[in-house]
């Protein structure tokens, strides 16, 4: 287990590295691409969303969403990375708009740091943009 301090600028900086941004966005994509045909389908992300449990829990207790109000809110989320309409996701269209969703997310933290604690195998982009962070400020140390 490991405790990380961010704000809207660490999490700023992750995306404005490109090199390591594209990487670990490509990564994901990758992960999130279960029969590697290079797209992602409405079902792949549907998946990805379910496992994630953001709308059946709230704040660790279990809450009942009528299933077609989930699968609205699926579909809208689909929609939204689709920006082409193609009926899949491409992974252009997959980094635009995760860059999209970090920088909102940076523009939430602002300049108020927070602290996360997180296990030490976790892969999310937070814990990312914090790692990124840490080994520039190793850097400059040395």
């Amino acid at each position: 287990m490991g405790v990380v301090v961010i704000d809207g600028s660490t999490v700023r900086s992750f995306v404005e590295d490109e090199e390591q941004f594209k990487k670990t966005i490509d990564e994901r994509f990758a992960a999130l691409d279960l029969n590697n045909d290079g797209v992602l389908s409405r079902s792949e992300l549907r998946k990805t969303f379910e496992s994630m449990r953001l709308l059946e829990s709230h704040f660790g207790v279990d809450v009942v969403t009528p299933q077609e109000e989930l699968t609205s809110l699926y579909d809208s989320i689909f929609e939204k990375f689709d920006t082409d309409q193609s009926g899949s996701v491409d992974r252009e269209e997959f980094r635009s708009e995760m860059k999209k969703i970090v920088l909102a997310i940076a523009d939430g933290l602002g300049s108020c740091p927070i602290t996360m604690a997180l296990d030490d195998d976790d892969d999310n982009l937070l814990k990312k943009a914090a790692d990124l962070e840490a080994s520039k400020l190793e850097k400059k140390a040395s």
